[in-house]
């Protein structure tokens, strides 16, 4: 009972760490997003301020520019970190399977464990309850 016992400590843990995981990449999807769009408000901004908007003009502002590659990376960033959160989404959830399948063994085996107990008291229960009656049936006679 103690392996099974450890077993569900060791799945519960996988579990938590797989969704600390999800989480994990959640944000920092949230955090690419949110950099994304303070870059591009930085974009207009210097955009306004040079009067120029467009990226192909000699007198483009450089850090417009440098502000464009890094949004692009950002969200190139935060398109490979979506594949990688459906990876861990799956992987959490089959995670989450296989704790509820030593769970539900776990009590399978602790209700079995119950019936024959239960099993045994009636047993003991059934042979006091002959005593008597033969003890019974004895002063009778």
């Amino acid at each position: 009972m103690k392996s099974r016992e450890t077993l569900i400590r060791l799945k519960k843990f996988q579990v938590e760490e797989k969704r600390r995981r999800v989480a994990q990449i959640e944000s920092m999807i949230a955090d690419f997003q949110r950099m994304s769009v303070d870059l591009e408000r930085e974009i207009e901004i210097e955009q306004e301020r040079a009067g120029i908007d467009d990226p192909t003009h000699f007198a483009y502002p450089t850090y417009a520019k440098a502000a464009i590659q890094r949004r692009e990376n950002l969200t190139r960033s935060a398109d490979e970190l979506r594949v990688q959160l459906e990876e861990a989404k799956m992987s959490l959830a089959e995670a989450f399977e296989d704790l509820k399948k030593v769970e539900l063994l776990d009590e399978r085996d602790q209700a079995r464990e119950r019936a024959e107990e239960n099993a045994r008291e009636q047993a003991d229960l059934d042979s006091i309850g002959l005593m008597r009656s033969r003890m019974g049936a004895a002063s009778i006679a």
